[in-house]
């Protein structure tokens, strides 16, 4: 009888059982560093193709079109292939030593997070993919004179 109540009050395995519990969360949370990061890194390269885009719109002779084939270009570059859309605006900037022509490049971009997105469900939530947003203003360039 004693033997057994030594049994019941020994902590051997106990160490093991509390790993069995925290390592699902451990993991989650390691997954979920993992999966911000390359969101991370996913916003910088559409900031970077934003940039690229409005460097290319800036330059005489361009259109629109080069534009979006910069984008395109910048972004295949990287390693995106989801959806992603580009807006060119050029609109007109005042300033105290007068108004310039500026053109704005928009790039919106569909992130889809790889573990958070299919494990969110399990959890209750419901979160997938998010959208990212880059802007980049440049003033155009004159064409010089002959």
């Amino acid at each position: 009888m004693a033997v057994n109540r030594l049994r019941w009050r020994s902590e051997r395995g106990a160490e093991l059982i509390e790993f069995a519990i925290v390592l699902p969360i451990l993991v989650f949370l390691i997954a979920g560093i993992v999966d911000f990061g390359m969101m991370f890194r996913t916003l910088e390269a559409v900031t970077n193709a934003a940039r690229e885009g409005a460097r290319v719109g800036v330059l005489p002779g361009y259109a629109p079109v080069d534009v979006q084939s910069r984008v395109d270009a910048y972004l295949a570059s990287s390693g995106l292939s989801g959806t992603h859309t580009t807006t060119v605006v050029n609109m007109p900037v005042a300033t105290g030593a007068g108004t310039f022509t500026a053109r704005s490049v928009n790039v919106n971009y569909t992130y889809q997070f790889a573990v958070l997105g299919a494990a969110a469900p399990l959890f209750g939530g419901s979160f997938g993919s998010i959208a990212l947003q880059a802007t980049s203003v440049m003033r155009t360039e004159a064409q010089a004179a002959p």
